[in-house]
């Protein structure tokens, strides 16, 4: 058992209630702190008094689904979310990346690899540095999410908010491409009354702040965009 890992607090949705138990028992077992609920609104009553390291949150659940709940986190947030899903189609993952999920597992899944999908996940956000930082890299850009900052080799870069935001995302989820929509989502909510070319615009924008890098934001027809490294 890690030590790193011990004490974690985890936060499971799901509504089957044997699932969530063996799940929680899994956790438990391993030095986690775990707190169970059945539905999303349970989840937020919770969340208004508890915080999380990491939520697995079931996507069919009655009243409030995942995605959903997914939504409502992310709006005080950024705590991972690992989706528990029957559904595998591309579309539904799209869409719960989009709103800000961080990985995803089927049923049904091996207790074993979602624990290392939980690990591999709060380890990279607690950083690889013993807590000193929390580190996310790619080519010669080295962003410090607890100090806000972003280096391109040993310059410190100055982003704009939405820029700064809208790098970090690329560099939690390189060669994943992303739709236009899915950005604007993403980055300005359901509620925008713009359209999708904003999100062009700051692409261009975070482009030529970022320079060359050894990575760039590439743009894939008719697809959207991807972060790639090493072109």
């Amino acid at each position: 058992m890690e030590e790193r890992f011990l004490g974690q607090r985890l936060l499971i949705v799901e509504d089957d209630a044997l699932l969530g138990e063996a799940a929680a028992d899994y956790f438990t077992g391993k030095g986690w702190k775990v707190w169970t609920e059945e539905n999303g609104l349970g989840a937020l009553a919770v969340l208004e008094r508890e915080s999380f390291h990491l939520i697995l949150i079931d996507v069919m659940m009655p009243g409030m689904d995942g995605f959903s709940l997914c939504r409502e986190i992310r709006k005080e947030s950024d705590v991972p979310i690992i989706f528990i899903t029957a559904r595998v189609l591309e579309e539904d993952k799209l869409n719960g990346y989009s709103l800000g999920a961080d990985d995803y597992v089927t049923k049904p899944f091996s207790l074993p690899v979602l624990y290392a999908k939980a690990m591999a996940l709060t380890g990279r956000v607690m950083g690889r540095t013993g807590g000193e930082g929390v580190f996310l890299e790619a080519g010669d850009l080295k962003a410090d999410v607890r100090k806000c900052q972003v280096w391109r080799g040993s310059q410190l870069l100055s982003l704009p908010p939405k820029e700064y935001d809208m790098l970090l995302f690329f560099l939690e989820n390189p060669g994943r491409i992303f739709s236009r929509e899915q950005l604007l989502i993403r980055f300005w909510g359901y509620d925008f009354d713009g359209n999708e070319r904003v999100v062009d615009n700051h692409i261009k924008k975070l482009r030529k702040a970022i320079g060359s890098c050894g990575c760039t934001i590439e743009t894939v027809r008719k697809s959207g965009y991807r972060l790639e490294v090493g072109r």
